[in-house]
């Protein structure tokens, strides 16, 4: 498997990005941006790496990482104008970069709310997303990525809710080099987060929330959402809201409003 050409990268990105980078093997490339912000990295750093051995996603679940087989990829952010409480909505930007992605390589990819794209018949999880907001002075927030790009081998875990892990090869990609493909992830987010940025953080103002429902598979489905303090709650995913947030009906009649939280399909997609 050929590795990430860097200097292809920062020449195919000069003008979008402010550095790009790969490295070998890292823990977490989001870490490794956490800490370059806190230290005055620039907006809109990028950092690849081959692998990583300590990717996470949320609630602090481990991104498997195998060596050379997918982007696993972060983005350090500066989005001024944007407030602290927009940034969650990064999820919708990152999706539909990565959905457009997908599905220029010729693979059948929906959109899992709020972190996941799923791929194939089965809706097998082929890529997920982490925006992780940084302390500090001015609004900063790391953006994670990962894409499994080529075959997983048999070891790779399943997912919450059971969901097995897939990548574009697997899916019949007709594009699998992992520079090609870090190129388009790329200009794709560049160009809608500018949008966003733009639009305050907004992603209904963006207008990117149309083209997120339209490939979001969660709207219409039974879900089952667990909540970050540990709670759960069963119903029909409506909507989205105007900044990106889950609208469930539930038994009771009432449509609840859901920030963050984990969402299994109850019935099959």
């Amino acid at each position: 498997m050929a590795e990430l050409d860097v200097a292809r990268l920062r020449d195919g990105l000069a003008g979008r990005y402010a550095r790009v980078d790969v490295v070998e093997t890292t823990g977490s490339t989001n870490a490794d941006l956490r800490e370059a912000l806190q230290n005055g990295a620039a907006d809109r750093t990028v950092l690849l790496a081959e692998q990583q051995t300590a990717g996470v996603g949320r609630r602090a679940r481990t991104w498997s990482s195998p060596k050379g087989a997918g982007l696993y990829l972060s983005i350090a952010l500066r989005p001024a104008g944007v407030p602290f409480a927009a940034l969650g909505s990064l999820s919708v930007v990152a999706g539909l970069a990565a959905h457009a992605v997908a599905t220029e390589a010729g693979v059948d990819a929906v959109l899992k709310w709020p972190n996941d794209m799923l791929a194939g018949p089965q809706r097998a999880k082929c890529a997920g997303i982490l925006a992780e907001a940084v302390g500090g002075d001015e609004t900063a927030v790391v953006l994670g990525i990962g894409l499994n790009v080529l075959p997983l081998g048999a070891d790779v875990p399943a997912g919450p809710g059971g969901l097995p892990a897939t990548s574009l090869a697997e899916q019949g990609a007709t594009e699998t080099d992992r520079t090609t493909l870090a190129l388009a992830l790329l200009t794709h987010f560049d160009e809608l987060e500018r949008r966003w940025r733009q639009s305050g953080g907004e992603p209904a103002a963006a207008g990117l929330l149309a083209d997120y429902r339209v490939r979001c598979a969660t709207l219409g489905q039974d879900v089952r959402v667990q909540l970050p303090d540990g709670t759960e709650l069963t119903g029909r995913a409506a909507d989205l809201d105007p900044d990106g947030r889950l609208q469930v009906d539930v038994p009771d009649g009432r449509r609840l409003t859901v920030s963050a939280g984990d969402v299994v399909h109850v019935r099959p997609v």
